[in-house]
């Protein structure tokens, strides 16, 4: 304890006095009741750090790295051992999700009707350029994106119109579906819903009729731009 009292001061002091102390990492004076430093003591609790968020700022102190941000470009810093074992580093959780998302092929929250219908549109129509859950466009999930189409689809199951995770699961859904809405409207993107709720499973010849669906909007604005 580094203490800026006497043994006088804390004698006299009554339990409920604050005590002046050094705190040994930033070296500011911080104060605590006597009643606090007696209990302290008698746990074996140091009374040496003014704050526990100015002890987790100092206590690798020596050991932490700065990087720049892989997705913002943003300074940042973290410990030594947990740089390490990373590929890639990043200031915080949303840049990780930005940036995975705008960089990944395939995802565990991908069902298979998604996957499957991926194969058939890549197959159908190799001459177009076709992104698959993606974020770089209107910075929040796309399922399908048509660039030279200005044509999106979103697949939609039953967890988009039924509480299935609870009300408020539901409304957070919903409320990013109508953000993406909006999204595609100031980007001049036609956005389609397809609503595949009673899919309860997935087989190619149940699929097939939602296939039918996107192929049949994407041949109509193919030719429409023809």
């Amino acid at each position: 304890m580094l203490s800026l009292f006497t043994d006088e001061e804390f004698e006299k002091a009554k339990s409920r006095d604050k005590l002046p102390l050094k705190c040994k990492h930033c070296g500011e004076t911080f104060y605590r009741t006597k009643h606090i430093i007696q209990m302290n003591e008698s746990q074996n609790k140091p009374n040496d750090c003014c704050s526990l968020s100015c002890k987790a700022k100092h206590q690798y102190k020596g050991h932490r790295v700065d990087f720049d941000c892989e997705q913002c470009g943003k300074l940042a810093n973290r410990a030594l051992g947990h740089y390490k074992k990373v590929k890639h580093h990043f200031c915080s959780q949303s840049c990780s999700a930005t940036y995975y998302n705008q960089r990944k092929q395939t995802g565990i929250r991908r069902s298979k009707f998604e996957v499957w219908v991926e194969e058939q549109l890549v197959s159908l129509y190799p001459n177009l350029e076709f992104h698959f859950n993606r974020k770089d466009t209107i910075l929040s999930e796309l399922d399908i994106y048509i660039p030279e189409l200005k044509l999106a689809f979103e697949i939609n199951g039953i967890f988009h119109y039924e509480p299935i995770f609870g009300q408020d699961k539901l409304d957070r859904t919903q409320k990013n579906e109508k953000g993406k809405f909006a999204a595609c409207i100031e980007k001049n993107i036609g956005l389609c819903i397809i609503d595949i709720s009673t899919l309860n499973y997935f087989k190619p010849k149940k699929a097939q009729k939602f296939l039918d669906i996107i192929t049949n909007i994407i041949d109509q604005t193919l030719s429409l731009n023809s």
